[in-house]
């Protein structure tokens, strides 16, 4: 017997050996899939575990101690916010206003006649008494004669009639007459005293008429547009006139307040106080003007709740237009020493009005304020709320109780007139401060 080696078993053989064991190709291929996903299951946790977000920073469950929901609870927010502070606020009422002219005059001529001249510029600012136009005089002039001539003639007959009435008084007295003829020539000498008072009524309106040819401005004003030609025959019935004068200075505007605020201001009234009316442009950013109060109407329309007021303006810069549309803007009270704040720092929730204050440690609070009357951007403050605390203005739609912020424009306080920063705007250094809102 021989004592070599045997040779190594071939591959069919090993297979074969090993399907003689009990392991066959399904078994071999099920311990694959479990090593391939034991090996997939140790990649996701290498790479969560050795992740390293935010530029190779700790991810934010290793910055908490391994709490996520920690993290964004104690992460400082960015915010703007502004310090209350005591001062005034003016309290307004705003209407929609129109401008009307004191005194609006149509010029029509007095008498019939041809238009010779005209002596106005359009658009001229004339005052009273000045010469518009000028009627042909000529035909008032021979009236005017013509009853001059009459009372001439009359004048005569009524020296002989007083002088025959003398004569007649003197043969009266001497028996020489009837009484009959003496009473007859004194009732002549009336008659001729009555026709010099009519010649002299028709020498009066002979004048008049000339006068009336001359046609000048009956009040002070601005000229419209020249409704007539010079040539034209005019009538004392045409209707358009010869121009159209409107008083400017000073001017009025009624506007219209709901009648929920009549009483405070018929109070204001009573006590001769004098309340301050604006005028603004339709975008309610330019005024145009500033006057007084007049008057106010004597019923409230009730079709639509309101009362119409009256207020007169000076108009120096004729900034105000007859039928111009205007927003007037009342001042009715002013509120002395009261926490005024940003509008925008004031939230509502179903608790109310409330705002989010921040403490010393740069945390937020929420604090319940009674909101009061508020100007432009800014709310006055009547409780829960001191003068120097600060409350945030912008970034408050994230805020919970407790949060961290950090302030950005922290000394934004509110202006002395009571004019805010816009809302969510920042300010840097070196910046010129916003400008206060208009009161």
């Amino acid at each position: 017997m021989s004592n070599a080696p045997l040779p190594p078993p071939a591959d069919e053989e090993l297979i074969s050996s090993g399907m003689q064991r009990g392991a066959g190709p399904a078994a071999w291929w099920r311990r694959a899939w479990v090593w391939l996903t034991v090996l997939c299951i140790l990649g996701g946790t290498a790479y969560f575990v050795l992740a390293r977000p935010e530029g190779g920073k700790p991810g934010a469950a290793q910055q908490s101690g391994g709490k996520p929901g920690m993290n964004a609870m104690n992460r400082s927010q960015q915010v703007v916010a502004a310090a209350a502070k005591a001062g005034d606020i003016n309290l307004y009422l705003n209407g929609l206003g129109t401008v009307v002219a004191l005194n609006t005059v149509t010029v029509r001529t007095h008498v019939d006649g041809e238009l010779s001249a005209v002596m106005f510029r359009e658009g001229q600012m004339v005052r009273q008494g000045d010469l518009l136009a000028q009627i042909d005089p000529r035909p008032y002039q021979v009236q005017l004669a013509q009853a001059e001539g009459t009372m001439a003639r009359d004048q005569a007959l009524l020296k002989n009639a007083e002088a025959d009435l003398e004569r007649y008084r003197t043969l009266f007295e001497q028996d020489s007459i009837a009484k009959q003829q003496l009473d007859t020539q004194a009732s002549l000498v009336r008659q001729y005293e009555g026709a010099l008072k009519a010649d002299q009524a028709q020498i009066d309106s002979a004048k008049l008429q000339l006068t009336y040819s001359r046609i000048t401005a009956p009040i002070s004003g601005r000229l419209g547009l020249r409704q007539v030609d010079v040539g034209n025959i005019v009538h004392t019935g045409d209707t358009n006139g010869i121009v159209v004068i409107t008083q400017l200075q000073p001017v009025t505007v009624v506007f219209t307040l709901p009648e929920d605020n009549i009483s405070a201001v018929m109070k204001k009234l009573h006590d001769s106080q004098k309340l301050t009316v604006d005028a603004y442009d339709r975008a309610g950013k330019t005024k145009l003007g500033s006057g007084t109060l007049l008057t106010v109407d004597n019923q409230i329309d009730p079709t639509t709740g309101t009362i119409k007021l009256k207020a007169q303006f000076a108009n120096d810069d004729f900034s105000l237009f007859p039928n111009q549309f205007v927003n007037a803007r009342m001042l009715l009270d002013v509120m002395r020493e009261i926490i005024l704040i940003p509008n925008a720092a004031v939230q509502r929730g179903t608790q109310g009005t409330f705002v989010y204050v921040v403490k010393d440690d740069n945390s937020v609070t929420v604090r319940t304020v009674k909101v009061g009357p508020t100007e432009g951007e800014t709310a006055a403050i009547e409780s829960g709320l001191s003068a120097g605390e600060i409350v945030v203005v912008d970034g408050t739609d994230k805020l919970r109780e407790g949060a961290k912020v950090e302030i950005g424009e922290r000394n934004a306080a509110v202006p002395a007139d009571g004019g805010m920063p816009k809302h969510g705007k920042r300010r840097r250094d070196g910046d010129a401060p916003p400008p206060a809102s208009s009161s």
